[in-house]
């Protein structure tokens, strides 16, 4: 499959750049030690990185925080999908377990704070595109237990396949259609980067998440794309 990023994206927010990278054969389960670690360790790296600061002082998320308010988003409201989990390792509950590949890559989009999602291979519909959406596009999601349609707005940055919205304003909020859970067994990993953030960094935090990726899942095949 290949990810997509439209001109009026990358005319908005020059110097964005993306690394996937693709795993098939994947043994998922809940959240366990081995997981766990590395969501510690990923919080004790990014209070050292930090050092006293605030997830916002750092450039990089500064410069998410800009992308955001480019296309019309409120950063401090709808934050990035790396502030957010750097805010939770932060507080007191620290980071949420969620299953064994997702804890993964929310350890290195901490340990990195970088943008990093996951989407389960066998249910996207074609190709990935980062649009500005038209508003018309549905993302289909679920609220009180109960699967509901919504739409972005329109100039919305957001990533979609052929059957609709995968995630809304950028990196923000992943529907449920594509998500990693327990029975995933394919799937591909995208990890989203801006200046100043150069491409050696991005490359390592992709070789990173493929080796924590193949101790979780010994057998799978990894593949490292390019940065594009």
């Amino acid at each position: 499959m290949r990810f997509n990023v439209s001109d009026e994206v990358r005319g908005l927010v020059p110097g964005f750049t993306h690394l996937a990278v693709e795993a098939h054969g994947l043994v998922n389960g809940p959240s366990d030690d081995a997981s766990a670690a590395l969501l510690d360790e990923a919080a004790r790296r990014l209070t050292e990185r930090l050092d006293g600061r605030t997830p916002d002082q750092d450039p990089h998320i500064a410069a998410w925080r800009a992308a955001y308010t480019a296309f019309g988003a409120k950063p401090s409201r709808t934050r990035n999908s790396a502030e957010a989990l750097a805010r939770r390792a932060l507080a007191d509950g620290g980071l949420p377990r969620i299953n064994r590949i997702v804890d993964a890559y929310n350890a290195i989009s901490v340990a990195h704070l970088i943008p990093a999602g996951g989407e389960d291979l066998d249910r996207i519909k074609g190709d990935m595109r980062l649009v500005r959406a038209t508003g018309d596009e549905p993302f289909v999601t679920t609220a009180g237990g109960e699967e509901v349609v919504e739409h972005p707005d329109a100039g919305e940055i957001v990533w979609c396949d052929e059957e609709g919205v995968t995630c809304r304003r950028w990196n923000w909020r992943q529907g449920p259609r594509t998500r990693i859970d327990d029975s995933t067994v394919n799937a591909i990993f995208l990890l989203e980067s801006l200046a100043p953030m150069t491409m050696d960094a991005l490359v390592a935090a992709g070789a990173e998440l493929a080796e924590a990726l193949e101790k979780l899942s010994p057998g799978a095949r990894i593949t490292v794309h390019s940065p594009e």
